[in-house]
């Protein structure tokens, strides 16, 4: 895993300074503290970061051709690079190092932009050519690789992280208010999009040429059209098993240390499973997250438990982080640094310093992402089929009595739910995150009615809605693909881990694998209100029973508790005299959302999180006011449990 950046000047007059390009790839150096790397060519320049994984020894980068016409940085892994390297090799290319980042040149040299269809992996490249003068950024099908760019009439700039966009001395440190919009209604920014000004994310699956005159993005890769109907059960879940077992045994590829994050959920414990047949008795290091329990919230986030069931059965080598309020406090600044943008998912903080512990063990972790968005796993599917049902059956024609009943249902956000089941599946469905409510949001900026407020994220969404030919869990999943998967879970994945300089890999986005599973049919990934019914079939015999069975959790987090107990640190941050919430939002409604939340009136933990990681963001990168150098305080010792 790497950190890559880049300039390109439209005149070819212009020269890239050096300098310039050392700051860039400076600011990403925890993305590759062990080398780095320029390659200059006067109006176009290419900086590299490397944490090194394969070939050690010589996969330095910036990384050439034969006779050096063509160049590329790399971040990522490219992980059929071995029968990559045959087949070109076959056709008289001859390689230097063994690194799988000589086949992204080589490929790109019999293929041309086309190259990124010979690759599985995770991947996001630059590559120069100097004889076309052409520049090729690339992003791997899913986004489990990030990359930003920005540009004017006459640059273009690029990087792994916004932060190294942030030191070209023409690229604005703004707000984007369409952008803050969508934040507050998902907790996340769906790319193109940043919250920075003019700043955009390569979308997945997606490559970018540029050459003198402008620059030009393709759409390459998309999931199949639709279900296979017909298709044997058995046979179709063989399959899987075959895939994801090749995918594992495929991220084992490494010369450094491999470890896995073990929530002990079935996702991270079926990867443990699928490692522990490829280890060949060789002890697995597994690493876990939970929290000083104080209250009944805080100890229902605890996942401990589980964890250490699946560590005995496969007798690894097992370490837990216990985190605190203090932990959460201290640690934000530099967490909200590492993400460059903000994203209001509680799950960064325990992922944080996860990383951090299983660091000083391993470099390489793998985990279960992506399980629940390829097979339904989430509890708001289920829930979202019901209404479907509800709203088939008629109940869109109650909608007038829904709403005059609604205002009269007790809790803030039951009248919401009343009005759900008159919508259609497009109109209704906005992914796993949600944040404010129109009437909330209303109330925050203060606008006197909801009335068309949510306008920017609802014609976002319903451009994005999958075709209604589709079943509608399907719809649901690929929605989810598209959005909150690379722009929420896969950019707390990617930054946290990479904070410690580690690499994350996840076998469940395979995208052979992932292709596979959009075509199979509803029942087979949800039934009687449970998700992944396929996967648990699968590992039925391999599993410990308390595992199969149990719900769906993540990475839970005691948000609520932890608000209340950190209540005059957000209230000074969020309305303080220098908070820039106080200028954006209306401080009655902050005050009101932090009164009814502390005193345990109504739960506003999700609402209070996305301010405070606003607020942190703006203060880190648009104001300067928090320093994110400081450390958090040392966690104590791990508990070590050796199987």
């Amino acid at each position: 895993m790497c950190g890559i950046a880049g300039i390109f000047h439209f005149d070819r007059a212009a020269e890239v300074h050096p300098g310039l390009l050392r700051s860039m790839g400076d600011s990403m150096a925890h993305r590759g503290p062990d080398d780095e790397g320029q390659a200059l060519f006067g109006n176009v320049g290419l900086a590299h970061r490397r944490l090194s994984i394969i070939d050690v020894t010589r996969g330095r980068q910036p990384l050439y051709n034969e006779d050096s016409s063509v160049v590329v940085v790399f971040n990522g892994e490219i992980y059929n690079h071995a029968g990559r390297r045959r087949a070109l090799s076959a056709r008289g290319h001859r390689f230097a190092t063994r690194s799988d980042t000589e086949v992204i040149v080589h490929s790109y040299e019999e293929r041309g932009r086309d190259c990124v269809l010979d690759l599985r992996g995770m991947f996001a490249f630059a590559v120069y050519d100097q004889r076309r003068r052409r520049l090729l950024l690339a992003r791997d099908r899913l986004g489990i690789k990030p990359l930003y760019y920005w540009s004017d009439a006459r640059t273009l700039v690029f990087a792994s992280e916004i932060k190294a966009l942030l030191e070209h001395p023409d690229v604005p440190r703004e707000v984007d208010p369409e952008a803050l919009d969508l934040y507050l209604s998902l907790r996340y920014v769906p790319g193109p999009r940043t919250l920075f000004r003019g700043i955009r994310k390569l979308q997945p699956g997606h490559v970018l040429e540029c050459d003198e005159r402008a620059f030009r993005i393709h759409k390459y890769w998309d999931l199949p059209c639709g279900i296979e109907e017909g298709r044997d059960r058995g046979d179709a879940a063989e399959r899987f098993a075959e895939l994801l077992t090749e995918s594992v045994r495929m991220r084992l590829m490494s010369e450094v240390p491999l470890g896995v994050f073990l929530s002990g959920g079935l996702d991270s414990s079926t990867v443990l499973a699928m490692m522990d047949e490829a280890a060949d008795g060789r002890p697995l290091q597994t690493f876990s997250v939970g929290y000083a329990a104080r209250s009944r919230e805080e100890e229902r986030s605890n996942e401990l438990a589980y964890a250490r069931l699946a560590a005995e059965r496969f007798g690894s080598e097992h370490h837990e982080v216990v985190l605190e309020a203090a932990d959460f406090r201290d640690a934000l600044p530099r967490l909200v640094w590492h993400l460059d943008e903000p994203v209001a998912d509680p799950a960064c903080v325990p992922l944080y310093f996860l990383s951090r512990r299983a660091r000083e063990r391993v470099t390489v972790v793998l985990s279960g992402e992506g399980a629940d968005e390829i097979l339904g796993g989430y509890g708001i599917y289920p829930r979202m089929l019901a209404l479907e049902r509800a709203h088939r059956a008629g109940a869109g024609r109650l909608g007038p009595l829904v709403s005059a009943l609604a205002p009269l249902l007790p809790g803030e956000r039951l009248p919401h739910a009343a009005r759900l089941s008159t919508l259609p599946l497009a109109a209704r469905y906005r992914g796993v995150s949600r944040g404010f409510l129109p009437e909330e949001k209303a109330r925050l900026t203060g606008r006197p009615s909801a009335e068309g407020i949510d306008g920017c994220v609802e014609g976002l969404l319903a451009a994005r809605f999958p075709s209604p030919d589709l079943p509608p869990l399907e719809r649901m999943l690929r929605l989810d693909l598209g959005t909150w998967l690379p722009d929420d879970l896969l950019v707390k994945a990617d930054k946290m881990t990479m904070a410690h300089s580690q690499e994350l890999r996840v076998p469940f986005l395979d995208h052979r694998l992932v292709e596979l599973a959009s075509t199979l049919p509803p029942d087979w990934k949800i039934r009687g209100g449970k998700g992944k019914v396929l996967l648990r079939e699968i590992m039925a015999s391999r599993l410990p029973a308390p595992i199969l069975e149990r719900s769906k959790k993540g990475f839970p987090v005691p948000t609520a508790p932890l608000l209340r107990e950190l209540g005059p640190h957000v209230r000074e941050l969020l309305l303080g005299r220098e908070s820039a919430c106080r200028s954006w939002f209306d401080p009655p409604a902050i005050e009101r959302l932090l009164d009814r939340h502390v005193t345990g009136r109504a739960e506003r933990g999700q609402e209070l999180w996305s301010l405070l990681i606003f607020e942190l963001w703006h203060g880190v990168f648009l104001d300067r006011r928090f320093a994110p150098a400081s450390r958090p305080r040392e966690e104590r010792p791990p508990i070590r449990i050796t199987g």
